[in-house]
Parts: structure tokens; C-alpha cells; sequence
């Protein structure tokens, strides 16, 4: 049983290092089992004059300190399990430290670590303590000069920050390259890499006229793979600079594809490194959706150039800082790549699937958090996403112009320093003359706010009332008004846009048809004047704040919204909750022993109606074909029940199917004909994904199930031959284990696409999915060493696969923990992100409740539980 526990870190607990590190300098002698690691240390006092001083390190084996090269003996220090301690050290001085670490055997993937035989470096957000011992913390910046020295033969090719300003070869078939960064930064941005590597090489021109020279590194092979993310590179860069003002700073710009990584990508200055699946693509073996990722992910990763190296984090409490921002920026360069609307849509899928859930979860924290044991436990959709949102609102509420003056305020004032979240917002309140002090209350306070709206017409006048609460999350019990930019229109009954005057607002002049109201009350009314009768009020247009929201509209509003609206989100989001309040009263029904479901007529016609509008994009238009998703549904009920939810999805879906049946194959032909040869680009992909929405909803019928395998036979692309397979996977027809074994046996050798393999079996929801899963486990190419492996069987079952995770029995739940415990000792981080399903016990009903906590015990009760593990696993359980 456990009972040590893990130390918490607080915010308010927070001071300054006591020490300056004026310079770093680091030399590696690489070798697999015993790389040496020597670095030299600029120090400098600035705090109190008797402080120690004290280093970050973890599993690395002292060689020998000294101090302006003089020897340490024993005496002088302390070496412990978590750093270096010397209680007596001069004002200025010269550390030098030789430590020697084992990449080979890092099965936990933070510090220097192998990756299919090449050396690579993740140091955020403490790993660089995994390499020697310093202040691992993010207000340590410093300069790096980095020596690396290796077998030519194994290694030719040796990386890391800046710029290489030496190399040169070595005796015994040797050599080294040394790298220099000019700009100073924290340890987590250090990067090395090492290998047999291949380069796809390009370069840039940026506004001022410098030529940067742009590299990706690969394993051998995937050259061919690479064009796509170089030419998105290529793209952030000018876009940065047309929408920010935002030049590249150094002259090389170097990514690097790795198989094993714990995370999408990391920015480390001037040399990212990522996650293969963030770099490789052809049309082969990466669907649309891999494109758009790639295109964004090269994007965020670039972004942060800025919003993230040159300006940091004080501490890792702000982490929102720079990833929440960053997300923002990626999320309009996206926008502007492809559809707006269609982007809009699927961020707030998004956010709705992952972060309102963490929300209303034990796991729920503020955007800056106030503690932590784990900070890799904070890499969250509520850091990132709802953070997003935050930067958001702010962009909304300061409009395009003082959100730009107040960016350039901000890295004016803090351009090489590590600052906070405060720092920001006070940069673009100076900008644009704004009282943004109820706004940050977004950072501190937890929770999704809940908006109720009410309309009322009378005598011209429409009277619209908001009230807004949020429940009470963990540590805090008292909430307080925010403040929310909620952006309104009104429709009439026919249609037309309604123009939104203000009562007390001139009558001369023309209205807008759309405005933001500035939501500061528990309670607030908006009236407004000159209406000849009560209109449909369409609320929160384009989701201009992440709250959950009621609104009196009937069944003949929503359908009116779904024909008329003309803000493209409102107008999908009126059809989402139409099919929603469908669905949870089809469930309530069924809970009930009534298997009578409620009238879905006009939601079913209103939905032919907008599939069949040819002037919408054809993206659009898939993205307003698809129901609610299964998770989705099951959170707006206070006791999920995945069956019925599950039960009452399918049969809207085949209800839907027979009406539209002859609508559903005109579609499927006409835009699998509209997409033409592959090629990844926005509109061919909106066109693929309304034929392959169309053809999901024709295989409801499994006689139709030829359809899906005739497509997936002819597919010259991996978007047609997935849709294909994801359909195949959930029928009991012949067809079935043919694809699955043709696309096993044709892709056994491309990693990435037999992920897919591996993922789209763990979602099927049949009885006899986890058995499947647990046979796969043994498949030659199964390993619980590779996180992009284990995210796509296991994770893809816990996460994607609700119905057969909760299964009654807990055999789903049992399965989980025990995944759980293996990563404990393997990749602790991993472990942590897959157990948090487990945490939504609450909101299940008593007997799964039971088996869902009874696991959580189980995996409190094992010895030697990391503090990742630990810190999710006890917070779940207290929950």
C-alpha cells in the first residue's frame, strides 16, 4: 500500500531562483548504456547571501562537481533521489558536473532517450533533469553552447539549438559538431539529436530578406513523406509575419520526425522535434484529417517561435501562457488554410468532447492552475483549449486591431523573459484602454459557466434575459460572475435578419443584424426595440464563450435556426440540439420501459432540407450530417446510461437513412466524383467527407455493406479506404475480416497506418470488441514502449469506445487499470492521460460506480505508484 505521498507544488508559494546561470555549457559523449554529460555552469548569486545551492536531477549517476575547477569531495555535497545540494558556494563561481545516463533503458521518454536506434531529447516540462543536474524550471533562462561527440559511423548526423559553429572528426571513427544559441532560454526548450538521419531540405525568405534554411530529419524511407508538413511550414511562416508582424530570428529552422514520443511535438528554439504522425504523409497512408493535423501542428509548433521561446512561462502555472495563446494562433491560421466555419465547428466538438467534461470532473482546475503534483499532469483541455478560448474572448472583446496592438505591447515589454498570465492581459488592457478585471477570472476560476437565456415580446419590444452560475469544482465552492462576450442575432418567422437596436439607442441610422453583449451579471436584460413580432433569438453565435447553454427555443425554432440562421456555427448548433433533446428523450423513454420514440419528423425533414442545399460548402454539410456524438449525449444527463444513449443514436441514424436514402446516394456519387484524384486539399476533402457521411449513413442497412466494400477495394486514398473499414468494423459480414486482414497484411510495415488498423478495431462497439483488443495486444506489432501504439489500442478503446468500456460486468474497467499498472514502471505519463476515464465514476449508476472506484483502488494500493499515476488516480478517487 502506498503512503508516502507525493509533495504538492503551489502557486502561491512561488520565488524567484536565488541564482543567475549567466551561461551553460554542455559536451555529450554519446553511448547508449553510458552517455557522459558534462556542463559547465555560469552561476551568480542574486538572492540571499547564505542560500545553497540547489539543482534538479533524477536517475543519473554523479561522476564528479567542482567548483572553479577545483574537485568537490563528498563532504561538500549532497546527492539525493530528485538533486544536488551544496550549502556553501561562492557569489560568482564556475560549476562543472559530469553525470552519466542510460538512453537505452528510458522507457519514460523525458530527458535523452533511444527511438528506434536514434538519440533524442524531451526536456518539457522537467526532463531536462533526466540529463544533468541544473534548475529545472522555466524562469532559469540561460545561453547553451552544446558539443556533441558520437560514432560518426552510427551517428553522422548530430543536432541541437541554434547555430553549428564547429565540427570536426575524432579518433577511433569519431566526431563531434558543437551548437550555439544566441537567444536565452529554459532548460525544457533544450533539444539534442542524434542519428542516421535523412533531410528534406528547403529554405525561406522572410520579409526583411534573410534565407532560411529549413530541414526535416527522418528515418531513411520517408523522405517522400515530408513535402506536405514543409510546405505548411512554409505557410505559418508567412502567415505569421502578414497577421502578427512575426519574423523567424535565426537563420536554420530544423524539425525532426521521431517514432517514440510522448507528445504531438515540441517547440524546443530552432529544433523541434516530433511526433512522426505530425510529419509524414502521402496519400497512401494518411487520411484528410492527418493532413489538416500535420498542416496545424507544424503551425503550433512554429508559432511558439514567439509565443513561447522568446517569451516563456514564469512558472508552469502559467502553461497557458504559451499554449493556450499558441492553440489560438494556430487555430486562425487554420481557419484561414480552410473553411472558418468548419474549423469552428470542429474546435468546439472538441472542447465540448475533452474539456466540459474535465470541467465537470474530480479532475477540474482553473486555466491557471493553483497546485499540482505533476505538472505533466497539467498538459489538459482545459490548459490548452479552454485556454484558447480565453485568448478568444479577449480577441473579441478588444476586436482585430487592439488585440494585434496589444500582441506587440506584450512582446515589446517581455520579449526574452519568462512572465504571466497577469503580464498579458495587462499588456492588452494598456493596448486598448480595456478593464479586463472581471475577464481573468476566466484563469482562476474552474468550472463551465452555465447561461440560461429567456426571451420575452411585447409592444415591439424583445426583452432577452441571461443569468449565468457555475457549479461548485474542486477547492472551490464560491463561484463569481464572469464575464462573457455573447455574441446575438434575432430571426423572424420567415427567415430574415432582424436588425438588434437597443433600447435608448438612437432610432436614426442603421442597426446591426448581429452584436456581442458584454455579460458581467448573474442576471442581466437586453431590450431590444422596433420589432413587428417575436422573433427566434440565435445566442452565442460562433461559440464566442465556452458555456453550456439553455435556451427556450421549441422543436420548430431549432428547425427554423437549421434553415435560416445565417451565422454558420448557430446554424449547426441549432441542429446539434435539436438531435439532441431528440435523442436524451428517446433515452428517457426507453428508461421508462416506453419504446415508443419521440417524433423526429421535422428534425429529419430539416436535415434533408440543409444536406440538400448545394450553395452550402460540402464540408459544412458533413459536418451537419453528424449526430451528437455518443459521449457527448451521455454528459448532459445527470447519470449516463451508454446503453440507452447508444440504442437511441442508432435508431435516429437509421431513421434518417430511410428517409434520405435516395438524397444519401446522389451525394455519395456526386462528391466522390466532385473529389477526384486525391490530392490534400480543403475542398477535395469537404467533398470526400460528405460521400463518406453519406455512405455511413447508407450502410446503417447491412445489405448495403457491399457499398463500403466496393469502396474500400477502389480507394486511392487512406480517407476513402478508412471510411470504408470504419463501417466494415461494426458489421457481422464477410467483408469484414477481408478488409481488415487486406489492410493489415498491405500496411504491416508503415507504422502509422497500422495504428489506424489497431484503432479502428478498439472503437467497434460489438460484444466481442475487448477480446479482440486483448488478442491484439499480443500481435507482433503491439508494444506498450511505443505511445502512439498504446494510444491507439488501448486509449482508442477507453476513450473512443463508450459502450464497450462500460461494459456491465467492469471487464473494460479491469482492463484499463491493468494498463495502467504496466505503464507505472514503463511511461508513467502515458499511464496518467489513459486512466482519466476511470475518474468519471460519479456520474454512472451504482453498479458500475463500484467496479469503476474498486479499480481506482486497486491501482492506489500498488507500490512505488508514480507521481503522475498517483496524483490522477487519488484526486479521481476522492472525487
Amino acid at each position: 500500500m502506498k503512503t508516502d505521498t507525493p509533495r504538492v507544488i503551489r502557486l502561491s508559494e512561488y520565488a524567484p531562483y536565488p541564482f543567475t546561470v549567466e551561461s551553460l555549457d554542455l559536451a555529450f559523449d554519446l553511448d547508449p548504456k553510458a552517455t557522459r554529460v558534462e556542463s559547465t555552469l555560469k552561476l551568480s548569486r542574486t538572492g540571499d547571501s547564505g542560500a545553497a545551492l540547489e539543482l534538479d536531477g533524477e536517475d543519473l549517476r554523479l561522476v564528479s562537481v567542482a567548483i572553479d575547477g577545483e574537485a568537490l569531495a563528498e563532504d561538500r555535497y549532497e546527492a539525493t533521489d530528485s538533486g544536488l545540494r551544496i550549502a556553501k558556494v561562492p557569489d560568482a563561481f564556475t560549476l562543472t558536473i559530469t553525470t552519466e545516463i542510460a538512453p537505452e533503458d528510458n522507457t519514460k521518454l523525458e530527458g535523452l532517450y533511444l527511438s528506434n536506434g536514434m538519440y533524442c531529447t524531451q526536456c518539457e516540462a522537467e526532463g531536462f533533469r533526466r540529463i544533468t543536474y541544473f534548475p529545472d524550471r522555466p524562469d532559469v533562462m540561460t545561453t547553451y553552447r552544446v558539443t556533441i561527440r558520437a560514432d560518426k559511423g552510427v551517428n553522422p548526423v548530430l543536432l541541437s539549438n541554434g547555430n553549428r559553429v564547429d565540427a570536426g572528426d575524432l579518433d577511433g571513427g569519431r566526431h563531434y559538431v558543437t551548437w550555439e544559441d544566441p537567444f536565452k532560454k529554459p532548460s525544457y526548450l533544450f533539444a539534442l539529436v542524434a542519428g542516421d538521419l535523412a533531410r528534406v531540405q528547403d529554405s525561406f525568405r522572410t520579409r526583411s530578406g534573410r534565407d532560411v534554411e529549413l530541414n526535416i530529419w527522418v528515418e531513411h524511407g520517408n523522405e517522400s513523406r515530408c513535402p506536405f508538413a514543409m510546405e505548411s511550414l512554409k505557410k505559418a511562416m508567412k502567415w505569421d509575419e502578414d497577421v502578427y508582424g512575426l519574423e523567424y530570428d535565426l537563420n536554420l529552422f530544423n524539425i525532426v520526425a521521431v517514432s517514440h514520443f510522448n507528445m504531438g511535438a515540441m517547440e524546443n528554439k530552432s529544433l523541434n522535434v516530433f511526433n512522426a504522425k505530425a510529419v509524414l504523409a502521402d496519400p497512401e497512408t494518411a487520411t484528410d484529417a492527418d493532413y489538416a493535423y500535420i498542416e496545424a501542428v507544424v503551425a503550433h509548433e512554429y508559432f511558439h517561435n514567439w509565443t513561447g521561446n522568446r517569451i516563456t512561462c514564469r512558472d508552469w502555472f502559467q502553461l497557458s501562457l504559451k499554449e493556450g495563446l499558441t492553440v489560438f494562433r494556430d487555430q486562425q491560421f487554420s481557419s484561414d488554410m480552410r473553411s472558418a466555419p468548419v474549423e469552428r465547428i470542429d474546435q468546439v466538438r472538441s472542447l465540448r468532447a475533452r474539456q466540459f467534461p474535465e470541467d465537470a470532473g474530480p479532475l477540474a482546475h482553473p486555466v491557471r492552475p493553483d497546485s499540482y503534483i505533476e505538472i505533466n499532469n497539467f498538459y489538459t483541455a482545459t490548459v490548452y483549449m479552454k485556454g484558447a478560448e480565453v485568448i478568444r474572448m479577449m480577441h473579441r472583446l478588444l476586436g482585430e486591431d487592439g488585440f494585434r496592438k496589444g500582441m506587440d505591447l506584450y512582446i515589446a515589454r517581455h520579449d526574452g523573459t519568462a512572465t504571466t498570465c497577469d503580464n498579458f492581459a495587462k499588456a492588452m488592457e494598456d493596448a486598448s484602454g480595456r478593464d479586463l478585471s472581471q475577464f481573468k477570472r476566466w484563469y482562476s476560476q474552474a468550472g463551465t459557466p452555465q447561461v440560461e437565456a429567456e426571451g420575452r415580446f411585447e409592444d415591439g419590444v424583445y426583452a432577452l434575459t441571461i443569468r449565468q452560475h457555475t457549479d461548485p469544482t474542486p477547492g472551490q465552492d464560491t463561484k463569481h460572475p464572469q464575464h462573457i462576450p455573447f455574441e446575438v442575432g434575432l430571426i423572424s418567422r420567415d427567415g430574415a435578419a432582424l436588425p438588434l437596436r437597443l433600447e435608448g439607442e438612437p432610432a436614426d441610422g442603421e442597426a446591426p443584424l448581429t452584436r456581442v453583449l458584454d455579460v458581467t451579471e448573474a442576471e442581466q436584460t437586453f431590450r431590444f426595440t422596433g420589432l413587428e413580432a417575436e422573433p427566434v433569438p440565435s445566442l452565442n453565435r460562433g461559440f464566442t464563450a465556452p458555456v453550456r447553454l439553455t435556451a427556450p427555443w421549441s422543436d420548430a425554432d431549432r428547425a427554423l435556426l437549421m434553415r435560416y440562421d445565417p451565422d454558420s456555427f448557430a446554424k449547426w448548433e441549432a441542429g446539434q440540439q435539436y438531435a439532441t433533446q431528440l435523442l436524451l428523450n428517446a433515452v428517457n423513454e426507453r428508461a421508462a420501459g416506453r419504446n415508443v420514440a419521440p417524433d423526429a419528423t421535422r428534425f429529419v425533414d430539416a436535415l434533408g432540407t440543409t444536406l440538400s442545399d448545394e450553395t452550402l460548402d460540402p464540408a459544412y454539410r458533413a459536418q451537419m450530417m453528424a449526430l451528437p456524438t455518443e459521449d457527448y449525449l451521455a454528459e448532459q444527463m445527470p447519470v449516463m446510461d451508454v446503453d440507452g444513449v447508444h440504442a437511441a443514436r442508432e435508431a435516429l441514424k437509421r431513421d434518417i437513412a430511410v428517409t434520405h436514402a435516395d438524397l444519401f446516394t446522389k451525394l455519395r456519387d456526386q462528391h466522390r466524383a466532385a473529389a477526384g484524384p486525391f490530392a490534400p486539399t480543403a475542398e477535395g476533402a469537404g467533398h470526400r467527407a460528405l460521400a463518406n457521411g453519406a455512405l455511413a449513413y447508407l450502410t446503417t442497412d447491412p445489405a448495403n455493406a457491399h457499398l463500403a466494400a466496393e469502396q474500400y477495394d477502389a480507394a486511392d486514398n487512406m480517407t476513402d479506404r478508412m471510411a470504408a473499414l470504419r463501417v466494415l468494423v461494426e458489421l457481422d459480414v464477410p467483408e469484414r475480416d477481408r478488409c481488415l486482414t487486406d489492410f493489415h497484411d498491405r500496411y504491416q510495415h508503415n507504422e502509422l497506418a497500422l495504428d489506424k488498423w489497431f484503432s479502428v478495431q478498439a472503437v467497434a462497439a460489438r460484444p466481442d470488441t475487448l477480446a479482440r483488443v486483448k488478442d491484439l495486444m499480443s500481435h507482433e506489432k503491439f508494444t506498450m514502449r511505443n505511445p502512439n501504439r498504446v494510444r491507439a489500442l488501448v486509449g482508442a478503446f477507453a476513450m473512443g469506445n463508450p459502450t464497450v468500456f462500460h461494459a456491465k460486468d467492469g471487464s473494460g474497467y479491469a482492463f484499463l487499470a491493468d494498463r495502467v499498472l504496466e505503464l507505472n514502471s514503463l511511461n508513467p505519463q502515458i499511464g496518467a492521460r489513459l486512466l482519466q476515464p476511470l475518474g468519471r465514476w460519479k456520474r454512472m449508476d451504482e453498479d458500475r460506480r463500484k467496479l469503476m472506484t474498486a479499480e481506482l483502488d486497486r491501482i492506489l494500493a500498488a507500490p512505488d505508484l508514480a507521481r503522475d499515476i498517483y496524483e490522477i488516480a487519488s484526486k479521481s478517487r476522492q472525487a
